[in-house]
């Protein structure tokens, strides 16, 4: 029997489409300029931010996967800001992911997502907006 080394640590089961769907139902579209990876300061990928889309409701869902302390219930975070809005995250410690949910009919947002990689968060995002509609 061998051990997995960290490096060869378990990949997250859910895709952003399937933690959107699995949170809050529907079928979910990746969103133009809607992925970031992110990053730690040491370059380990920590962790995937996604925006996306939901045509027939009109709803945009950020869902932040982990790439590391998979299965472990560790720190995540998604959030959005829709225009004329301010930032709402989920927030918390959790196996695989965190998402988020907002109406976003008409309007332009932001997005961003954290990992907690040891002592630190970690994220990424975009913070111009944009996928407006």
């Amino acid at each position: 029997m061998t051990l997995a080394s960290p490096a060869q640590a378990a990949a997250n089961p859910f895709t952003a489409a399937q933690a959107c769907n699995n949170d809050f139902g529907g079928s979910w579209a990746y969103a133009s300029d809607g992925h970031r990876s992110i990053y730690a300061s040491d370059g380990t990928v920590v962790g995937d931010v996604y925006l996306m889309y939901n045509g027939a409701s009109g709803y945009n869902c950020v869902a932040t996967l982990k790439r590391v302390a998979v299965g472990s219930t560790t720190g995540v975070s998604a959030g959005i800001r829709v225009e004329g809005g301010s930032w709402v995250d989920d927030s918390g410690s959790y196996k695989y992911y965190a998402a988020i949910q907002r109406s976003a009919v008409d309007k332009c947002v932001m997005y961003r997502g954290e990992v907690l990689y040891g002592t630190s968060w970690q994220g990424a995002g975009r913070s111009s907006w944009g996928n407006c509609g």
